[in-house]
């Protein structure tokens, strides 16, 4: 196992210092030399599974969610296996994969992960951020949402808050849209919780080019038509209605 450590060792070192192509040639040859191990030895389970979480975090910082769930999927059967002890990195592990969940909208595996959850680990800063977003979201508090993003726990959270406050700013603009026909650019900003109209303009370009700016202020483009009663997707919308009840009911 002396292979293994040393290029634990490196891994390690080039996850801190944010060498992620370093990182994943050094994690692909970790993986083989592990091959020969004996995965019940205790050594070879604590590098194994020390590998996979630094994986996964090389995972995040590439901005490879396909990565990130191979690597959560083969770490899950080690933290198993560890019964009640515990690794320097698993709660960073499970918050990250919350947000994961949550980003992609998989709320029934969302909260199938909290009850495998011990009070100690759900009541961490890493896994209670995601729960404490969670729970906004089902309340429709974005405000609450946009703001947790100057308080992420760890920079590894950043992809997928930046995934979630896409989703957010979408929600607002909608909004936006439905109840005023102008508002000033500053109020805007404001609501959106952009850094500046420097932003705002960016996020027009990519994703609100029919907004059109009049001096200081920031017209809504109107409905091009109105919505008749067969326009209203009343199947999807019941579909809906019914999954959150039985979501709500199984968690209560």
């Amino acid at each position: 196992m002396t292979d293994a450590s040393a290029l634990l060792a490196d891994l390690t070192g080039r996850v801190d210092s944010g060498d992620v192509e370093g990182g994943k040639a050094v994690l692909a040859n970790l993986k083989i030399a592990l091959l020969d191990a004996d995965p019940a030895a205790d050594t070879a389970r604590r590098i194994a599974t020390s590998a996979l979480e630094l994986g996964v975090l090389l995972s995040a910082a590439d901005g490879d969610l396909d990565a990130f769930a191979r690597n959560v999927a083969q770490l899950k059967p080690h933290y198993a296996a560890l019964g009640a002890s515990t690794t320097e990195r698993k709660n960073h592990i499970l918050g990250l994969n919350l947000m994961h969940l949550l980003v992609e909208n998989r709320l029934s595996e969302f909260h199938s992960e909290l009850e495998l959850l011990t009070a100690a680990e759900a009541s961490s800063a890493e896994i209670s951020f995601p729960i404490h977003l969670e729970r906004q979201l089902m309340v429709g508090s974005y405000d609450e949402v946009l703001a947790a993003n100057a308080r992420v726990p760890h920079a590894s959270y950043g992809l997928f808050m930046d995934h979630l406050l896409t989703t957010v700013r979408d929600s607002i603009a909608d909004c936006l849209e439905v109840a005023y026909k102008t508002m000033s650019l500053d109020d805007a900003v404001k609501m959106m919780k952009f850094a500046s109209r420097d932003e705002l303009a960016a996020y027009m370009e990519e994703c609100r080019d029919d907004w059109i700016v009049e001096g200081g202020s920031l017209c809504f483009a109107p409905p091009t038509a109105g919505r008749k009663a067969d326009d209203i997707p009343s199947k999807k919308l019941i579909g809906q209605t019914l999954s959150y009840a039985a979501e709500f009911e199984r968690i209560v």
